[in-house]
């Protein structure tokens, strides 16, 4: 018989996937989407919501189809792929370039307002003591639901509520900042929906997805149907919470007077919230800002070690839990000392590649367990979106020039993957349509 999650447990759970998913991107994109969206922004902002929390939040809720969560349901494709592409995922949401943001963000906007002269040896003195606690937290994965969901969420949520209350009661009379000289004001839902890929969140939900399952059982929860339930109450709890930060900091980025002054080599976001914070509390700002990016950047940084860990202790048990953790760490802190945009400018390209699978491969297993699907019509729309998608960051990027690509359907909006995912489903349809139809277990 199914144990149903009791509504405590929820929102136990469903914080602690909030503070996972909330970090470095989810701080600095939305407030500079605003600012630059202009008259657009609320098409940009619907578009960068859902990349950043629709997307996760599907991605979580599609983990649960099998017990195992994705390491098994992604076998539906095929089980080299399944590998593959989580191999992948992890590597990236992970030690090559969120781990490092997280600390490298924390650094930016916690530490340099009250440094004088920052430089390498600050960077790298902050993320050694960043990384030593993210190594803490992570060492006893079984305690991640009591550190996370049930002391620092709560503490990120008053942080961030006192920020935004604030900034919006002086910014509610202020007009609206005219659009930025580079946005795409043709196609501003798909400006915002691209760039809700540097969040990273909806390949997170990949990795995270495991986490939630775990946290769900450790709650006493047993039963197929109840664990996708439970699944989906927190993650819809976790979702809620996204969207309105998400959507109060583009606000507050929309309508804030600089007065003149700018950027100059800062990131726009960190600027942007720095000067927000300033303007609402003057000198006490910067330590507010401070708190609310070391407590989000933390908590992702030590759910992305656990989860990463975990998975490459499962597809490799001879070495430890432990022993990865202490891998990663290290990976995370060394690339750390890159410094923020070096992290961001290098995780581009290779977001831009996996964004369209990991989708494409999300969508395709949602379809598959609810219309009885031959493996046919899963491989044949990924490898075309594969192909498609390498070749498609090659051309924009304008490393080698492919401009037949620019024929494509939605091919301008960056959504090219989608006719080809329907495409190809169709078309694997009807030659699978003999074949044996996927199973979950």
């Amino acid at each position: 018989m199914d144990t149903k999650m009791s509504t405590k447990n929820v929102f136990v759970v469903g914080f602690m996937l909030f503070a996972m998913f909330f970090g470095a991107g989810n701080l600095i994109f939305p407030p500079g989407l605003g600012f630059v969206s202009g008259d657009y922004f609320w098409l940009a902002i619907l578009g960068f919501v859902i990349t950043g929390v629709g997307l996760p939040l599907l991605g979580v809720i599609v983990g649960s189809i099998s017990k195992e969560g994705y390491k098994e349901s992604l076998k539906a494709i095929h089980p080299a792929f399944a590998i593959g592409l989580l191999v992948v995922i992890y590597l990236t949401i992970g030690p090559f370039f969120a781990i490092p943001r997280t600390a490298t963000t924390a650094y930016e906007m916690s530490i340099i307002p009250f440094l004088d002269s920052p430089g390498g040896i600050s960077l790298f003195i902050f993320s050694l003591l960043f990384f030593i606690i993210v190594f803490a937290l992570s060492w006893r994965p079984g305690t991640i639901v009591d550190s996370i969901g049930k002391i620092l969420t709560p503490l990120l949520l008053i942080t961030i509520s006192l920020l935004v209350i604030t900034a919006v009661v002086m910014y509610i009379s202020q007009p609206v900042n005219p659009a930025g000289e580079g946005f795409n004001t043709e196609a501003p839902f798909s400006a915002g929906f691209t760039e809700g890929y540097l969040t990273m969140d909806a390949i997170a939900a990949i990795a995270f997805s495991v986490i939630v399952l775990n946290a769900i059982r450790g709650t006493g929860v047993k039963g197929r149907k109840a664990l996708l339930f439970g699944t989906i109450k927190s993650a819809s709890l976790a979702a809620l919470l996204l969207g309105l930060v998400y959507v109060s900091l583009g606000w507050l980025g929309n309508r804030v007077d600089l007065g003149g002054t700018a950027p100059d080599e800062q990131n726009l976001g960190t600027f942007l919230l720095t000067y927000i914070s300033a303007d609402a509390y003057g000198g006490f700002g910067a330590i507010l800002l401070g708190t609310i990016v070391l407590l989000a950047c933390l908590t992702t940084a030590t759910g992305l070690i656990v989860a990463v860990s975990e998975y490459f202790n499962s597809i490799v048990p001879r070495i430890t839990y432990r022993v990865f953790v202490i891998i990663f760490t290290l990976i995370s802190f060394g690339l750390a000392n890159q410094g923020l945009d070096q992290v961001i400018t290098t995780s581009v390209p290779v977001l831009s590649i996996i964004y369209p699978i990991a989708m494409a491969s999300v969508l395709l297993l949602i379809v598959s367990y609810f219309v009885p699907t031959p493996r046919l019509a899963m491989q044949i729309p990924i490898v075309l979106i594969i192909i498609t998608s390498i070749l498609a960051v090659i051309h924009r990027n304008g490393w080698v020039e492919m401009s037949f690509l620019e024929a494509m359907p939605l091919f301008n909006a960056s959504f090219e993957w989608i006719p080809l995912l329907i495409i190809g489903y169709i078309v694997g349809y009807l030659i699978g349509m003999k074949k044996p139809r996927v199973q979950y277990t």
